[in-house]
């Protein structure tokens, strides 16, 4: 397992992404939220694999507790890092009221999860990065080691790497979905030492779920996703691999964040971690064949909602 920095903590070059672990969740999952004893088998066999760090947030439903409970029963609590968020405020919140919000919430996590310091916490919503001073604030006070924003635009992710406030963001970035890296966050994000995390590598699961599976709704990325299949088939390689690889190979990557519901995912996208970056002629093919794509099949806040 590679490595990288988020401050001085080092952390795995693939992150766990646990939204699984407390419900429900993904277009691709057909499984449904993991017992605590699966939860304790991926996370353990993670674990030997040099994993050290987990993301989670404060509305993954019962993810915080069930993450607490298994870092206990694996007597792993001190070696992982955790990343988690604070909840959405609205846009009619006052600064105190966000203060109170942004302290309780963390306080909250913390009970949840067993820390006594949560190593990163970063707010759900862009928007909210304008309370970091009040997040700050908790940093220095030593409940939270740094901070930042899980972003959904190019050009609100590029403010916060600009702020100066932000030790760490997350986007979404995908080999279908290349608008982070061209807007420069990737680029800026690692000349200002800032740590990326980047989540959403397989868009929910709708990159590498059977194509007659696809939502009807979603089917305009059917042509594109037929190219890539086709790019990888070529290449001697799975679809899973490429856009694994597509992503690693981008400059600025601190930690890429995979959701795991079953033991043979952690197991499969751990196996992708140990490979290598892709050249850059297949860097630009698959660029050129994730081409047309509309901006609404690359955002899952914009699909229809599905019953769980």
């Amino acid at each position: 397992m590679q490595y990288a920095l988020l401050g001085d903590l080092r952390i795995s070059r693939l992150t766990l992404g646990t939204v699984q672990f407390g419900m429900p969740y993904g277009v691709a999952n057909v499984t449904g939220q993991p017992t605590l004893d699966t939860v304790t088998e991926i996370l353990r066999c993670a674990f030997e694999a040099g994993v050290n760090c987990l993301d989670t947030a404060a509305v993954y439903g019962t993810s915080e507790e069930v993450i607490g409970e298994v870092l206990a029963r694996l007597d792993a609590a001190e070696r992982t890092v955790i990343v988690t968020k604070i909840p959405a405020m609205d846009d009619s919140v006052t600064a105190a009221a966000a203060a109170r919000f942004i302290e309780d919430s963390v306080r909250e996590s913390l009970h949840r999860l067993r820390r006594e310091t949560l190593d990163a916490c970063i707010f759900h919503r862009e928007d909210n990065f304008a309370f970091a001073d009040s997040l700050a604030k908790l940093r220095d006070n030593g409940l939270v080691r740094y901070i930042g924003a899980s972003t959904m635009s190019p050009a609100r992710a590029l403010e916060i790497v600009r702020s100066g406030l932000a030790d760490a963001v997350q986007v979404p970035t995908s080999c279908l979905d290349g608008r982070y890296i061209r807007a420069g966050v990737f680029a800026e994000a690692a000349e200002r030492g800032v740590a990326l995390f980047v989540r959403s590598i397989y868009l929910q699961g709708l990159l590498l779920m059977p194509e007659q599976a696809i939502p009807a709704d979603l089917v305009e990325v059917i042509p594109a996703r037929r190219r890539l299949e086709a790019l990888a088939r070529d290449a001697g390689i799975s679809l899973a691999e490429l856009a694994y690889r597509y992503v690693a190979s981008q400059r600025g990557v601190t930690s890429i964040v995979v959701g795991i519901e079953t033991v043979k995912q952690a197991r499969d996208n751990l196996s992708l971690a140990e490979k290598g970056p892709l050249e850059p002629a297949m860097i630009e093919a698959v660029e050129k064949s994730a081409a047309g794509v509309p901006e609404r099949i690359l955002m899952p806040n914009l699909w229809a909602k599905r019953a769980k």
